[in-house]
């Protein structure tokens, strides 16, 4: 079975996307330059949605999101587990480096973090970060991502992945990535760790890319825009 798309309906998606906190109504012609379509497409596109409740048009001629968005909004946030989306990923990424891999988030102390969910391999030796442990401020992989990106509004231009080895213990080295989610926020790092003897002999830019490309995954899963994903994770 082929994995092509309907060319019609993502580009009928990528109307709605143009749709943002701060340009929650639109006119034909403000959508045209978002838009790589050409007007009379994207005024077809935008008819199709209006009679299907997912725009609607102002009397002044401006666009909307309708109503149906909200429905499914409501739909899906009902449905919504956390670990249902992080735990795959952290399992994926943890299966292809044979590593220990944690998604953390902020803690109640600037700068600090916590680890939230975390995966680990059943067989050898591996750090012992546990779920729902506190880390604080520090200059481990993982302390960077949390002073980097947790107090900005922008997108930093820092090579990523982050690396650290025996910062927080002399034995353990590790790779963090921020992740991004709804309204493109950070909301916390995905790490990779190991004891740094076992880590000085794997294969460097496999690991970064497995981890970089866990961050992308668990962007999309959490809301963040293509273009934010392809311009932070390069995916």
């Amino acid at each position: 079975m082929s994995n092509d798309g309907v060319a019609a309906v993502e580009r009928a998606l990528t109307v709605l996307d143009c749709f943002k906190p701060g340009s929650e109504k639109l006119t034909l012609a403000e959508l045209s330059k978002r838009l790589t379509l050409h007007k009379t497409t994207i005024f077809r596109l935008l008819n199709s949605l209006i009679r299907c409740g997912y725009a609607v048009r102002d009397a002044d001629g401006r666009y909307s999101l309708g109503p149906r968005v909200l429905y499914l909004g409501r739909v899906y946030e009902s449905g919504f587990r956390l670990s249902d989306v992080v735990m795959p990923v952290l399992e994926k990424l943890s299966g292809l480096t044979g590593e220990s891999a944690a998604y953390y988030v902020e803690g109640d102390q600037q700068g600090a973090r916590l680890c939230l969910f975390r995966h680990q391999p059943h067989e050898g030796l591996h750090s012992q970060v546990l779920a729902g442990s506190v880390m604080p401020p520090d200059d481990s992989s993982t302390g960077r991502v949390f002073k980097t990106w947790a107090q900005i509004l922008g997108i930093h231009d820092e090579r990523l992945p982050f690396f650290s080895c025996g910062v927080r213990d002399p034995y353990t080295s590790s790779w963090s990535v921020p992740v991004i989610g709804d309204e493109d926020r950070f909301v916390g790092a995905i790490t990779v760790a190991g004891p740094s003897e076992r880590l000085r002999n794997v294969d460097v830019p496999c690991f970064e890319r497995a981890i970089m490309q866990a961050a992308a995954d668990l962007a999309a899963g959490l809301g963040a825009s293509t273009k934010v994903r392809e311009l932070i994770y390069e995916c």
